[in-house]
C-alpha cells in the first residue's frame, strides 16, 4: 500500500482527491492514515464523510507516510505542514500558492532539493486543455510566431487566506505555462479593484488582468503572425485538470520523475 496523508482540510482539493482514492479502482492501493486541519471541525467533517482517521497535528504521521499532499487554504501553512516530513524524502503535492514570502519559497526548494524530495502541485489551470493548446501552439509556432498575448483570471483581494497570494499563482501559472516560466520583466498596474500586468518576454509582450472577486470562468489568447485564439475556459470542480494533477502525484507515490521544475 501507499500510505499517504492529506494536510489541510479546508480546500475542496481534499474533497476530491479523497474521492478519487474511494472511487477509483486505480488508486485502491492507497491508504490515507490521516488528514489534519487547523479547522478542527472542518477535520472531522472530512474524516467522517470518507471514514479515514483525523490527525491531532500536522506532523504527526512523520515516519509513517509514502507521501504528503498539503491542500491547506493559507499558503502561510504549506511549507510548515511539509518540512516536518522533508527530511525523510517523500513525494509531495503542494498546492498553491507554494508560500506567501519568497523566503519561505527559496528555503522549501532548497531544503527539497537537498533531500531529494519529488514534488507537484501548484495551479491546477496548468493541466486545462485550452492551456495546453495554447503552449503546444507558441513552442510550435503554429500560425506563424508569438507576437503578444492576454490571459484573464480571478483575483479575490479580500480574504482570510493570505490576501493577494490566494489565488494569485492561477494567472501566473496559466501564463508561464503558455508563453514561457521566464520573462525578462513583469509590471504591474492596479486600477480599482482589477490589476494589470505587463509579462515582458524577449520578443512579444504579454497582458495579465487580475479581476477581483470570484469567478469560475478564465480566458487566455495567443496572437501570432496568421490568427488570433482565444477562449473562455470554466472551472469547476468536475475540470479533469484536477484528476490530470492528482495523476501527477500518484506517478511520484509509484516512483516516477519529477515533472515540473523547483
Amino acid at each position: 500500500m501507499k500510505r499517504i496523508a492529506i494536510l489541510g482540510c479546508e480546500n475542496s482539493h481534499a474533497n476530491t482527491f479523497l474521492g478519487y482514492i474511494r472511487d477509483n479502482e486505480r488508486y485502491s492501493d492507497i491508504e490515507v492514515v490521516g488528514v489534519y486541519s487547523h479547522d478542527g471541525e472542518a477535520a472531522k467533517k472530512l474524516g467522517d464523510a470518507f471514514s479515514v482517521p483525523v490527525l491531532s497535528s500536522y506532523d504527526e504521521a512523520v515516519g509513517k507516510v509514502d507521501g504528503i499532499i498539503v491542500v491547506a487554504r493559507h499558503g502561510d501553512n504549506h511549507y510548515k505542514y511539509a518540512r516536518p516530513y522533508i527530511e525523510s524524502g517523500v513525494p509531495m503535492f503542494i498546492d498553491k500558492p507554494v508560500t506567501v514570502s519568497e523566503e519561505d519559497a527559496l528555503c522549501f526548494m532548497r531544503e527539497c532539493k537537498s533531500a531529494g524530495v519529488r514534488v507537484t502541485g501548484g495551479s491546477s489551470l496548468v493541466h486545462n486543455d485550452w492551456v495546453k493548446t495554447l503552449q503546444a501552439d507558441r513552442e510550435q509556432s503554429v500560425d506563424g510566431k508569438t507576437l503578444g498575448g492576454f490571459v484573464r483570471c480571478p483575483l479575490i483581494l479580500e480574504n482570510p487566506h493570505g490576501g493577494f497570494f490566494f489565488y494569485a499563482e492561477h494567472l501566473v501559472g496559466v501564463t508561464s505555462a503558455i508563453f514561457g516560466y521566464y520573462p525578462k520583466s513583469v509590471k504591474a498596474y492596479k486600477n480599482g479593484n482589477n490589476i494589470t500586468v505587463i509579462f515582458r518576454y524577449e520578443d512579444y509582450d504579454v497582458t495579465g488582468l487580475y479581476t477581483d472577486g470570484y469567478f469560475t470562468s478564465y480566458y487566455a489568447m495567443r496572437a501570432s503572425e496568421n490568427k488570433v485564439s482565444g477562449n473562455e475556459f470554466p472551472v469547476n470542480a468536475d475540470s479533469p485538470c484536477f484528476s490530470i494533477e492528482f495523476e501527477e502525484f500518484y506517478a511520484l507515490l509509484s516512483g516516477g520523475e519529477q515533472k515540473v521544475s523547483y
